[in-house]
């Protein structure tokens, strides 16, 4: 059967919580580089991707965002990371599981990942909670640091693996930020909000998503909206 929907799923705060591994590596791996303490205050990391973050703390410190310095920054943060997953109490976040079994039977259903995280990092994170091997492909943080540039890789990579221009109204971001949402609307598609992550509910309702949910533990529901419903 042809793909007709792609869906596309952020990954912290939306399938899992890390536990704060990905925070205190971004601390630690920096440390590691560059000899300086960071305590991320007055940095935005919720819906914001890596190469993003590395930016906004490279800049608190008065260093330049060089492809060394980022490098640098980025294989810190990553070596911490394997470090950290295993020690921190994380989790995936209700619903996700039968979620993704479900959609994976559908064979209409393309799944993918659109997600601030590198690569590498989203291998690790689900790896770890043994997701990896749901998902073919995905855009990250190493495409773009702007997160509503990432949206244009996703479709890129559907197109060129499964050979479909997926329609907008069949194409799907699901994401716990507001950025999530205005991500998905710079793409053409229909955002999916979910309050499993820093925001609640109220917090994502005034910018309209095309649906909203505490969590995605009302399958039926989460089908339905996806136009998935047996």
């Amino acid at each position: 059967m042809i793909k007709s929907t792609l869906i596309l799923f952020d990954i912290d705060g939306t399938i899992l919580t890390s536990g704060g591994a990905g925070e205190c590596a971004l601390r630690l791996g920096f440390k590691e580089e560059f000899g300086l303490e960071e305590n991320l205050t007055q940095i935005e990391i919720s819906g914001r991707t890596d190469s993003g973050i590395a930016r906004q703390v490279l800049a608190k410190h008065g260093l330049e965002a060089t492809a060394d310095n980022l490098h640098r920054f980025f294989e810190g943060y990553l070596r911490q990371l394997e470090r950290e997953l295993p020690t921190r109490p994380g989790r995936l976040l209700p619903g996700v599981l039968p979620l993704l079994h479900a959609l994976r039977e559908l064979p209409q259903v393309c799944l993918g990942l659109l997600t601030g995280n590198l690569e590498r990092g989203a291998e690790l994170k689900l790896r770890h909670y043994g997701l990896h091997d749901m998902f073919q492909f995905g855009a990250f943080a190493d495409d773009h640091h702007d997160r509503n540039q990432l949206g244009g890789f996703a479709l890129k990579r559907a197109l060129d693996i499964h050979g479909v221009s997926f329609e907008s109204d069949r194409t799907f971001v699901i994401g716990d930020t507001p950025h999530d949402i205005t991500c998905a609307r710079a793409c053409g598609a229909k955002a999916i909000a979910v309050a499993t992550g820093s925001f609640r509910m109220e917090e994502l309702a005034p910018h309209q998503p095309d649906a909203l949910f505490q969590d995605l533990s009302d399958l039926p529901a989460v089908l339905r909206t996806l136009g998935q419903a047996s």
